[in-house]
């Protein structure tokens, strides 16, 4: 896999000058001789150690970016994958991001006001194309110099046509702690409504200049807003009016039913604050006591999630599906073949099957031991290229084919934790053949199908069939 430097030429694009470096990913001016527009390429930073959030954040990116449209979003010319360099070449947006303001501290309130309502149109225009987008931060957007704000980084969003490779592979929550849902603390990923909470936390911090719930870095501070209501922004500046206290506590509940519901019914608020229905939010000069806050602790402390979303577009997960377990080791090479055949004859019998396809790094008990392979790249990244290699063939969507690398010191364990996440229907995989240590210790096969809460099918060769 090629680095980014200056004077890089990848897919007809030339790498310019390095415009940003961050903990996930570079930003490079680039040009190229079709596009007279400026451009900039992201890079995802890639390490020799474990780096999958950062590449499943990247095909997350990769998957929705190039389908959204409309001036609230950065227009796509370019991508490439992992197999070269990835990247994705967008139009470059003049100036930065929100975050320079935010850092002056409160904004004066006709400013906040004429923002608030264009991020809530950007946002509203997001929702309206099936896209959850769980990190809104004032670093995530951009203005336009026509006025219209941008959202930006993907990588952690939700698109509800798509798979959610991050609910798949990943047990934590993420996100950035000032600005993240309280639904988000529980894993609810499928919520508008979790946007809304962002939005209603940053128009806090414009009138305040402080986050509602300070700067947390652990989950805890997180999930203390389970329970905790923040100190009300009329009592930390006094000349906010009511009616915007209203809004900014209104998007700031904690059960989403009590929020607005939609971006547009509280960019319409913002925009016409002589309708806004003043409630006792409105009227609020501190903080509940703490006999109301331990009343809801008492309450909130076990929830495992809280009011489903409505109305957020199609949801997945009702066509079946089926983990493939694909060894790319050389042993593995024959029976590459086979397991392509039997996906395909299970695909004429479920044609809308969804085919997570996964590979299992073996890793010592006590930690990784060496990420590299022979070649000297991340062994992520190259396994990841070889499982999209072995299903080219499938010629399937995005929205039916998901690729994971696993990584564990027992495979089969990992095989099955993975098909509990994804709520797998079958699992399909191959077995080696049989030896004298598997034998008497067990074979990851023999123990999938033992232990597996799904149907397995184990692909053996000369083309034995055993299915469970």
């Amino acid at each position: 896999m090629l680095r980014p430097q200056p004077g890089l030429e990848v897919d007809g694009f030339t790498l310019g000058e390095k415009l940003h470096e961050g903990g996930f990913a570079s930003i490079w001016a680039v040009t190229h001789a079709l596009y007279r527009t400026p451009m900039v390429m992201k890079v995802p930073t890639i390490l020799d150690g474990d780096d999958g959030p950062t590449i499943v954040g990247f095909e997350v990116e990769q998957m929705i970016m190039p389908r959204l449209t409309g001036p609230h979003v950065p227009r796509i010319l370019g991508q490439g994958d992992f197999a070269v360099l990835p990247y994705i070449v967008q139009e470059q947006i003049p100036g930065g991001s929100l975050q320079q303001k935010f850092d002056k501290g409160p904004w004066p309130l006709s400013d906040l006001l004429e923002t608030a309502a264009r991020m809530a149109e950007a946002l509203h225009a997001l929702h309206k194309q099936h896209v959850v987008h769980l990190d809104l931060k004032p670093a995530n957007i951009l203005q336009r110099p026509t006025g219209e704000m941008v959202l930006i980084d993907f990588g952690l969003a939700r698109h509800d046509e798509l798979p959610d490779l991050l609910e798949e592979e990943f047990a934590i929550p993420m996100g950035t702690y000032p600005y993240i849902a309280p639904e988000q603390y529980l894993r609810q990923r499928d919520d508008l409504r979790s946007d809304i909470y962002a939005l209603g936390a940053m128009i806090y911090e414009m009138a305040t200049g402080k986050p509602p719930f300070g700067m947390p870095q652990k989950l805890r501070g997180v999930k203390k807003r389970l329970w905790r209501d923040p100190v009300p922004p009329r009592a930390l500046r006094p000349e906010i009016p009511e009616w915007l206290q209203e809004v900014i506590l209104r998007a700031l509940e904690v059960d989403p039913a009590k929020r607005y519901q939609s971006a547009a019914q509280m960019r319409f608020d913002l925009r016409h604050p002589a309708q806004v229905a003043l409630t006792e939010r409105a009227h609020r000069v501190k903080a509940d006591g703490w006999a109301k806050v331990f009343a809801r602790w008492r309450r909130m402390r076990k929830v495992t999630s809280l009011s489903r979303p409505h109305g957020v577009g199609v949801q997945l997960g009702k066509a079946p599906i089926l983990l493939v377990a694909v060894d790319l080791t050389p042993e593995g090479d024959a029976l590459a073949a086979p397991l392509l055949m039997w996906v395909r004859r299970m695909l004429t019998l479920e044609p809308d099957s969804r085919i997570a396809c996964v590979n299992i790094i073996k890793t010592a008990r006590l930690g990784i031991e060496n990420m590299l392979d022979a070649l000297g790249d991340n062994l992520h990244v190259s396994r990841l290229v070889g499982l999209r290699a072995w299903a080219a063939d499938l010629d399937l969507s995005e929205a039916q084919l998901t690729f994971t690398v696993l990584e564990g010191p027992d495979p089969a364990q990992a095989i099955l934790d993975h098909a509990a996440q994804i709520g797998a229907d079958h699992i399909l995989m191959g077995a080696r053949g049989y030896s004298t240590a598997r034998r008497y210790l067990g074979s990851v096969s023999s123990k999938v199908v033992a232990e597996a809460a799904a149907s397995v099918t184990v692909i053996r060769l000369p083309g034995a069939l055993t299915e469970v």
